[in-house]
């Protein structure tokens, strides 16, 4: 539903919301280093094992790690709050970073360290899902009220904030490791989340409530995963996964086959930019369409645009190609944000988050994998062709099951047990 010129929705108005600074500003901190982590283990890792191959493979392994165990530790938050899992969440994963620091600097094989990267990955704190489960509690999400079209807006500042992160974190860490030590990147990484994680722990007034237990006292802790919608959206954000991977790889590879390393970092950056730029403007503009209709057209936009990198062979027209697929990036990935808040119960809403962000991870690391073999065996151009698959599945898969994107009849979205009522506008 279109918004009214004196309720349009902006950045402004958004960042005047009660409360809102005193999770913005440590959510920011913490989840720098959520995108120092990679970089610091395989940098770390190849100057003690000499291989990039087993770099890789102990990052994989952290990466898939956290894309399995976020959605349980967005359960745990749902069902226990932020704080309880956080606290011992940044513990655990400093002391695993540690581990990880040590192993690889007294030459370990790289079994222990794949060993050792299982529960750093794992223990990954999921602040990006904790703040938008904020948000939503702080716009006033509840029964009987129709969602805030301060919510899309909201999507829309993550999602730059989120960018953001992945632009200046790996900056960070590869300067650290380099100009200082190797291990100090991920040295940084560790304190950073046990600083970042328990100032942020800390605002407790923001918190999302904690719903137990329902009318008759029957538990309330089913999985966000049991309502079809979210099952949909997990798939589709494989494919926003794929592209991310898909284009790491396949930029590097292109930037080394025609001999220009160099360009490989303008060429991402300006496809990093692209995404930014459209989170930006998603959030400023007052949409007249609903998130699930949003959804479908960015989808085939971003298909559309990722079915010609795997053709072009220039750098200026990769770049520009790619600043047209980042540009399509972001209202997918808002759209998809913002239907979780219609769809799941706030009593479900972390893990929902969560559920997101790690078939991103889990897309992502297919990808890098999937991508960098044709780019071996065939070169760079083949690669390219991991975003357009994974855009083409998702997108298939979006118009086959598009009902299930949208509350049942009566106006509730049901996760076995769990309701929430209320005329929330989708389409």
């Amino acid at each position: 539903m279109a918004s009214t010129v004196s309720d349009r929705p902006g950045y402004g108005q958004l960042l005047r919301t009660p409360g809102a600074w005193t999770f913005l500003l440590p959510g920011f901190a913490a989840r720098q280093p959520f995108a120092m982590l990679t970089i610091g283990i395989v940098l770390l890792v190849q100057h003690t094992t000499g291989s990039y191959g087993s770099a890789g493979a102990v990052a994989a392994v952290s990466g898939v790690s956290m894309a399995l165990f976020a959605p349980q530790t967005g359960k745990l938050a749902d069902r226990f709050g932020q704080r309880a899992v956080l606290l011992p969440g940044v513990l655990v994963h400093g002391a695993s970073v540690g581990a990880l620091t040590a192993l690889a600097l007294a030459d370990a094989p790289i079994w222990a360290l794949c060993v050792a990267a299982v529960p750093t990955g794992a223990s990954i704190p999921q602040i990006g899902p904790m703040v938008r489960a904020r948000w939503a509690a702080v716009l006033g999400a509840a029964p009987g009220r129709e969602a805030s079209p301060l919510m899309s807006t909201a999507a829309a500042f993550e999602s730059v904030t989120d960018e953001f992160t992945f632009v200046i974190g790996p900056v960070i860490a590869t300067a650290l490791c380099t100009g200082v030590h190797p291990a100090a990147g991920l040295i940084a990484e560790a304190a950073l989340t046990l600083v970042g994680g328990l100032f942020f722990a800390a605002q407790r007034a923001t918190q999302p409530s904690v719903r137990d237990a329902g009318p008759t006292g029957s538990p309330r802790h089913a999985s966000a995963l049991s309502v079809p919608g979210v099952r949909v959206l997990a798939v589709a954000f494989l494919g926003i996964g794929a592209v991310f991977g898909g284009m790491q790889v396949s930029l590097t590879a292109f930037a080394e086959e025609i001999g220009r390393p160099g360009s490989n970092g303008v060429l991402y950056g300006i496809f990093a930019a692209g995404n930014m730029l459209a989170g930006i403007a998603c959030g400023a503009i007052a949409w007249k369409s609903g998130p699930r209709r949003r959804l479908i057209a960015g989808y085939a936009a971003l298909t559309l645009t990722a079915s010609g990198l795997w053709a072009v062979h220039s750098v200026p027209l990769l770049a520009a190609l790619g600043l047209l697929v980042g540009l399509c990036i972001a209202p997918a990935l808002i759209s998809g944000y913002t239907l979780v808040e219609a769809l799941v119960p706030a009593s479900a809403r972390t893990e929902a988050f969560t559920w997101l962000t790690g078939a991103v991870a889990l897309g992502q690391a297919a990808a890098v994998t999937v991508a960098g073999q044709l780019a071996d065996a065939h070169g760079a151009s083949t690669g390219f062709l991991v975003p357009l698959v994974g855009t083409v599945l998702a997108l298939v898969t979006l118009l086959v099951l598009r009902s299930r994107l949208v509350p049942s009849s009566s106006g509730r979205a049901v996760a076995r047990g769990i309701g929430h009522r209320g005329p929330v506008t989708v389409d």
